[in-house]
């Protein structure tokens, strides 16, 4: 069942997807399109599950779940991670690559392995105080408190000296 992402609860589980560039404003509305249609029918075990998702920065899909209404199972989660595959396929994009960076360069995201965000930091092209993009977060209450934050108050803090 399709609900409005801001009206989920703190509790909800999410999963955040990066891509490894920006969608066009045509890629966005099928996407949308796409993510509408597969949450509606998105269910674990015949059972509907509640959920919404958001796009920022025309870059990352987060897509979180309200198990307070009904839990993600093994299968349903299985669904999305080939669902988010498919828009791999569609659209000649990396979603699933965890092994990348995204972080603010001014008003833009710039995206890098994590190795060159590696050198970066340690030719001090990034800081303690660039923002990062926390894709572990686990919930909506720490995507809304520790998803972008400074580099220092992230998993990243260890490649900053």
């Amino acid at each position: 069942m399709l609900a409005d992402f801001k009206s989920l609860s703190e509790t909800s589980r999410v999963w955040i997807y990066q891509a490894n560039r920006s969608f066009t404003i045509d890629e966005l509305e099928e996407i949308e399109q796409k993510i509408n249609k597969f949450i509606t029918q998105w269910t674990a075990h015949g059972a509907d599950l509640k959920a919404g998702y958001e796009i920022k920065y025309k870059r990352f899909i987060v897509i979180g779940l309200d198990q307070g209404v009904n839990s993600a199972t093994g299968c349903s989660i299985d669904a999305s991670v080939h669902f988010i595959q498919e828009l791999e396929k569609t659209y000649d994009v990396d979603l699933m690559d965890r092994m990348n960076v995204s972080f603010k360069q001014g008003e833009f995201v710039a995206y890098k392995s994590l190795v060159d965000f590696k050198k970066m930091a340690k030719n001090r092209s990034v800081s303690s105080n660039t923002i990062v993009f926390n894709n572990l977060v686990t919930n909506i209450a720490e995507y809304h408190t520790n998803w972008e934050v400074p580099a220092k108050d992230s998993w990243h803090n260890r490649f900053i000296k």
